[in-house]
């Protein structure tokens, strides 16, 4: 669905993207995670079209966003960051403006009233937009970028502005439209990140630093995985029982965690918990408590863009 080849870019004597590179297909959901000034909404707004790139290319459905702009731009759906409202506009009016600019093929009134609903703002769609908060301004930016229903739909900071009920809100409608949309998403909220999106690209000084799924950015990509398992039995008989366990690599006695409980951290290649639970049930000993350890993606973040991570 959206290919990304080789970008580059410079303003002036700074080079803004360095051979920025990745492919969507169908249903992914994108987030791009780095700092200020790392190259975030360059690269969306090269893939958007709204700016070129220096070279490289980049292809939407097939189609190359610079060879044939117009068919490749009926693919995408657009809120940047500072959504293009026009404030003296009612919602409703504004929304029939684009939907005439954007040239959709839908039933007019019926479409926009949809999209209304499916972004929390059929209630306010009589009101001028400057007389609305900035939350709601945000939904109806949001609006804008769904009308025609394109398949690739990009979001530069979409929950900017909102309450934590409307944020709840935006994210339920971000996995909901990955189930038949490809989705890229800015965001300097980790959670949210986290929350809403099957791939991370984290982005710094213009380069790809790291991708992958969270897991993979936390540390499966090393290898290892840690639990931290208290139970209940004799510690020896416990420590020979995840020894056993296969895929496990490592385990370590941390002593006694409460009177005939011992803790164990134990390190493995795959996903034990389940093998694990099982091996010590069949001992005849309890667990008390079963924990995956290890960096969360905020710390992974930092490391990366830190340089600590190679």
């Amino acid at each position: 669905m959206i290919e990304v080849k080789h970008l580059t870019k410079h303003y002036g004597r700074q080079k803004a993207l360095d051979d920025v590179s990745f492919s969507l297909k169908e249903g992914d959901v994108l987030g791009f995670l780095g700092p200020n000034g790392a190259g975030k909404s360059t690269t969306m707004n090269i893939i958007t079209g709204y700016i070129s790139s220096d070279s490289g290319e980049v292809l939407i459905n097939g189609v190359d966003i610079l060879d044939d702009p117009t068919a490749a731009k009926k693919n995408i759906g657009y809120l940047p960051e500072q959504p293009p409202l026009y404030n003296d506009m009612t919602v409703e009016k504004y929304l029939a403006f684009m939907f005439e600019l954007k040239k959709v093929r839908q039933p007019k009134k019926e479409h926009i009233r949809k999209i209304c609903e499916m972004v929390g703002i059929a209630d306010v769609s009589g009101r001028i937009i400057k007389h609305l908060s900035k939350g709601y301004r945000q939904r109806v930016g949001l609006a804008q970028a769904l009308l025609g229903d394109p398949p690739v739909i990009i979001l530069d900071e979409p929950t900017v502005g909102l309450d934590p009920a409307q944020i709840i809100e935006i994210r339920n409608l971000i996995r909901e439209l990955g189930e038949k949309h490809t989705v890229i998403l800015s965001s300097h909220v980790l959670s949210e990140i986290e929350a809403v999106c099957d791939k991370i690209i984290i982005i710094n000084h213009g380069c790809i630093a790291a991708q992958g799924t969270t897991e993979e950015l936390v540390g499966s990509g090393k290898g290892t995985r840690t639990l931290r398992l208290v139970a209940e039995g004799r510690e020896q008989t416990l420590f020979s029982v995840l020894r056993n366990v296969d895929n496990v690599t490592a385990v370590h006695k941390k002593g006694e965690a409460e009177k005939g409980c011992y803790e164990f951290t134990v390190e493995s290649s795959k996903d034990v918990r389940r093998a694990v639970s099982r091996a010590v049930t069949k001992a005849d000993c309890s667990i008390l408590m079963l924990q995956p350890q290890g960096m969360s993606l905020e710390e992974t973040y930092l490391d990366i863009i830190s340089g600590k991570e190679n």
